[in-house]
């Protein structure tokens, strides 16, 4: 059936509200489609739902159709299930816990990793149980420090994670490629622009990982794209040497420098002022020299800052090109940690280097030193004395100092070689996460023994991925994606309705007898249909239909109905086009099939 604006409930606003910072926030809650109730926290009205059930429609037939099974987890977890694996402690404050009347300590789901393994492990035993893919569509709670953009870093939402269960790592990464596949399909589907990029794994874990991305402005993640190939990854991990391995043999130099050994072009190391010189900009401009040519020295603490009990400072220093940022991501993952490690505060700099910073660098520290791939090959350089107002020149390798590890640790930047083509180069784009994949491993089934007998009685545990869509988000997201400045521009896929009928003269009986048949022989042909039948000014009903953005728009009043004629628009375009009325419904549907093709009409 289709429905009717007067007996809906839509209320439309001509202002957003104050905390709504983008697009897609502001258009969400002036068009009526979300409502706050508490910070991060929204009422979804009919027309958001009506999206969400499209999407999850979607993701339903795409994963039912290559073997996967829904099943319903509890939003509310047990403490131990977690402790197991040790994510109470490690999600710290994103986990929101409580206790219930008897003491037990409980959190919301914030995923569902340690659920599913538990739930498996009860009943897989042997290998002839598996493969298995398990999925649902539930109700997810992180307690984000700043919940902001509605739908997007909200705290409460709506995701599909699915979670995989394979004998061996071989059929894990068939089952990784079989949701790899689902998840372009789905995306496909939904008629938005999207990228599959090269990921982190983040608090999940696992090695092998790939996030799904809408393309917008307003994206949070920045991205690397080749301008040449199909590469793409987010800026945390892109690689930033642009694919070519650093020369062995200075490596060599830098981590098992051997003494008398030392080219003879290296100078003699030499200490000079440099008073009031403290950025690497102010340097470079008074030694008449490129940022580039320098070196700076950053440093941290490997202890997470988490756990009360570690309270040991554990410093370490980085060396960057003096132009270069540094990847924290890419840092933590040199370093095999769990988390960022944290920079020290200027005065623990000074207590454990001896200068304050600016004039810091890696001769004489006691400390491990790890160098960026970007400073391999470089000879006679300037570092920090680790004396106030003083550095060095001439500084090697090796011979002046020693470092624990060479690694890729810079952030990509733009027009850096593409380290899979080798032709093209990264071109920057910014996008929002909306879905992820990751091949897990044995992560979670080792640490809470899910384990199963192989073909040969030998019990191992089962190898596993975990598969994540945000379905509100992704809702939100499309809005971002396809939006002008009169409103929201509805991907086909996801559109609440279809087809949006205004009927301008609504008190005459042939404009709505007109109105009915077409909405009538639309349904027929599986559209729905959303009818503007309020008793106002057309001029205000146009203003909502932008706003409201469902892709088609049929016009009809009783001065086009004299001529025999209805107006078409198309949302996307604003392309109108007159037509009979008996001919509404064909053109209508054809314009429907051009928006979006897989749509049957």
């Amino acid at each position: 059936m289709s429905t009717k604006w007067s007996k809906s409930y839509l209320f439309t606003l001509r202002d957003a509200p104050a905390d709504a910072e983008i697009p897609s926030h502001q258009l969400m809650s002036r068009a009526g489609l979300i409502k706050k109730v508490a910070p991060g926290m929204y009422t979804y009205g009919n027309f958001a739902l009506r999206a969400i059930r499209k999407m999850e429609t979607i993701v339903r037939e795409e994963l039912d159709k290559r073997g996967c099974t829904e099943i319903l987890m509890p939003m509310v977890h047990p403490a131990e299930l977690w402790q197991e694996t040790g994510r109470w402690k490690k999600m710290g404050d994103g986990l929101l816990k409580f206790k219930n009347r008897n003491g037990h300590d409980f959190c919301l789901g914030a995923t569902h990793e340690e659920v599913v393994t538990d739930y498996v492990r009860r009943d897989v035993k042997s290998y002839r149980d598996l493969p298995v893919t398990l999925y649902q569509i539930q109700t997810k709670y992180r307690d984000e420090i700043r919940p902001r953009f509605g739908l997007m870093r909200g705290r409460e939402f709506s995701m599909k994670d699915a979670y995989s269960f394979d004998a061996n790592s071989e059929g894990a990464l068939k089952s990784y490629d079989t949701m790899y596949d689902a998840y372009k399909a789905i995306f496909n589907r939904l008629g938005v622009e999207f990228r599959i990029v090269q990921a982190d794994a983040g608090a999940i874990g696992g090695s092998k990982t790939h996030e799904f991305q809408l393309l917008a402005e307003a994206g949070e993640d920045h991205l690397m794209v080749c301008d040449t190939c199909d590469y793409a990854a987010n800026v945390e991990i892109a690689p930033s040497y642009g694919g070519n391995a650093p020369n062995a043999s200075h490596v060599d130099v830098i981590t098992s420098f051997k003494a008398g050994s030392e080219p003879k072009n290296w100078h003699q190391m030499e200490a000079f002022e440099t008073k009031g010189l403290k950025q690497i900009s102010t340097l470079a401009k008074s030694l008449q020299m490129k940022e580039s040519d320098l070196v700076k020295t950053l440093f941290f603490s490997a202890n997470s800052g988490l756990d009360p009990a570690d309270k040991d400072l554990k410093p370490f220093a980085v060396l960057l090109r003096g132009d270069d940022e540094l990847n924290p991501i890419k840092l933590k993952n040199a370093l095999g940690l769990s988390h960022e490690p944290l920079m020290l505060t200027d005065q623990e700099v000074k207590d454990n280097s001896g200068a304050w910073p600016g004039s810091c660098g890696p001769v004489g520290l006691k400390m491990p030193i790890y160098v960026d791939e970007g400073l391999v090959g470089r000879e006679n350089f300037i570092v920090g004395a680790n004396r106030d107002a003083e550095h060095l020149k001439n500084v090697n390798f090796g011979r002046d100092f020693k470092a624990e590890k060479v690694a890729d640790l810079r952030k990509a930047r733009v027009g850096d070689l593409c380290p899979n083509c080798k032709k093209g180069h990264y071109k920057s784009y910014r996008g929002i996460e909306v879905g992820h994949v990751f091949y897990l491993g044995t992560v979670y089934s080792a640490a809470m023994q899910a384990n199963f007998l192989t073909q040969e009685g030998e019990s191992k545990p089962i190898e596993m991925g975990c598969y994540g869509i945000g379905v509100t988000r992704t809702v939100q997201a499309s809005i971002e994606q396809n939006h002008d400045k009169d409103g929201i521009i509805w991907p086909m896929g996801i559109a609440p309705y279809r087809v949006h009928i205004v009927a301008l003269d609504p008190e005459n009986v042939e404009v709505m007898q007109a109105v009915e048949i077409v909405a009538r022989d639309l349904e027929s042909r599986g559209h729905d249909v959303f009818i503007d039948d309020r008793a106002e000014r057309p001029g205000v009903k146009f203003k909502d239909a932008d706003l409201l953005g469902l892709p088609v728009r049929i016009n009809i009043g009783g001065r086009g109905l004299q001529n025999g004629e209805v107006e078409i628009i198309a949302r996307k375009t604003k392309e109108m086009q007159k037509v009979k009325l008996e001919d509404a419904v064909e053109r209508a549907s054809s314009l429907i099939r051009s928006l979006f093709p897989t749509v049957k009409a």
